[in-house]
């Protein structure tokens, strides 16, 4: 008896076991890792499509995954570079654009929004990339040192002490802000 591949050549079980882990992946990441995105980018449809492009990338870059027990690693470090194309495509237009105000997620939340955590994001879009990363997944995301190390392929001391340094930043602009 043959056994018959799909069309990527894989037996059969191997695809719909890669197909049943990423859908469950899937059912448990898709709302923490839009929510990264959206910490990132700033507004929800990019966020979706930068989580959709990771979640596409990590399907058909399966088999290459060495370990499949930091697949959660492997996917926040898809959105957060998927996330950071986004903001260097987007870098070109906001050079050529008058400053606005912060992105709103909608008018309901506008509202629903303190002044104070308003202030907070404003203050930690304006951080560089890495300490914008580093704080998001800490503080939003409430992930330990190791998963944010390996996740941006960092070593946690690095991870402690560009958090120091961010929050420091934070701190500062914060003051500025309320004078």
């Amino acid at each position: 008896m043959m056994l018959s591949l799909s069309r990527s050549g894989a037996p059969p079980t191997a695809v719909a076991d890669r197909e049943d882990a990423i859908t469950r992946l899937y059912q448990e990441q898709w709302a923490p890792m839009v929510r990264l995105a959206l910490l990132m980018l700033g507004d929800r449809p990019s966020a979706e499509d930068a989580t959709q492009e990771a979640f596409t990338a990590v399907y058909r870059r399966w088999d290459k995954v060495k370990d499949h027990t930091r697949i959660e690693a492997y996917l926040r470090s898809a959105v957060l570079n998927t996330s950071r194309s986004v903001l260097r495509r987007r870098k070109l237009t906001l050079l050529h654009r008058p400053p606005s105000d912060p992105p709103v997620w909608s008018a309901e939340s506008q509202a629903l929004l303190g002044e104070e955590r308003r202030s907070v994001l404003a203050a930690l879009a304006t951080l560089p990339t890495r300490r914008r990363e580093v704080l998001v997944m800490r503080f939003y995301l409430h992930l330990s040192d190791v998963d944010i190390a390996q996740t941006l392929g960092i070593s946690e001391v690095s991870v402690r002490s560009t958090a120091s340094r961010a929050l420091r930043s934070l701190g500062t602009k914060l003051q500025e802000e309320d004078r």
